[in-house]
């Protein structure tokens, strides 16, 4: 597949992922669904790839969920009537390797689902999560509603999503929604350090682990 919507690198055993439409605060369509579930598989079943790192490129935003101004009724694409985001969800937590969310700048809405469902979050300072979707009519059904009540309890669960409040790097790192918490010029050291720490350990013990 060739990549439009995101960038893929391979650097000492970790496999970064990008979502590279910064203009639209890397806000996902059709087409990025597609190639981040391609992408997710390609590292996360590549037996030199250790640990996954998925970002957004600027300093603005991780992910902000889905296009608005691409939703037109004709996703294109592979047919998929809406958004295939859920085929990223169940990549990011089928792939044997750990997931690393590198967040910089928003991870909101659809974002923010991203962010939760990987393994690990590690944050800049000035990082904003939260939801937004009955502010504009929608939900997530799925991962982003289950998955998140796993990570922060049912309660904070129910605050996020019926609230649709931001919530700072700080708040999200004392929920449990976040691993770590480092200055933005840090990040990427960071999860360096992170990658570096993950493939020290056994393989087939994590993949075990992670099912």
């Amino acid at each position: 597949m060739t990549y439009e919507d995101i960038l893929y690198e391979e650097r000492d055993g970790a496999g970064w992922i990008t979502i590279n439409r910064p203009k639209v605060y890397n806000a996902f369509r059709a087409r990025t669904c597609e190639e981040l579930t391609h992408a997710i598989k390609r590292a996360g079943w590549n037996k030199e790839i250790g640990v996954i790192v998925l970002g957004g490129a600027g300093d603005k935003a991780f992910c902000t969920g889905g296009d608005q101004s691409e939703h037109d009724g004709d996703y294109g694409g592979s047919g998929t009537i809406g958004l295939p985001i859920e085929d990223v969800h169940s990549a990011i937590r089928d792939v044997p390797v750990p997931v690393i969310a590198r967040v910089q700048g928003y991870a909101i809405g659809g974002g923010n689902v991203l962010a939760t469902l990987c393994d690990f979050t590690i944050a800049s300072e000035g990082a904003k999560f939260g939801q937004v979707g009955p502010k504009v009519g929608s939900v997530d059904p799925g991962w982003g509603t289950a998955y998140l009540a796993r990570v922060v309890g049912e309660k904070r669960a129910r605050e996020i999503w019926y609230l649709c409040r931001q919530y700072t790097a700080q708040q999200a790192l004392d929920m449990g929604l976040v691993n770590a918490v480092v200055p933005a010029e840090e990040l990427d050291a960071e999860i360096e350090r992170w990658c570096a720490e993950i493939m020290e350990k056994s393989p087939t013990a994590i993949a075990i682990a992670k099912r």
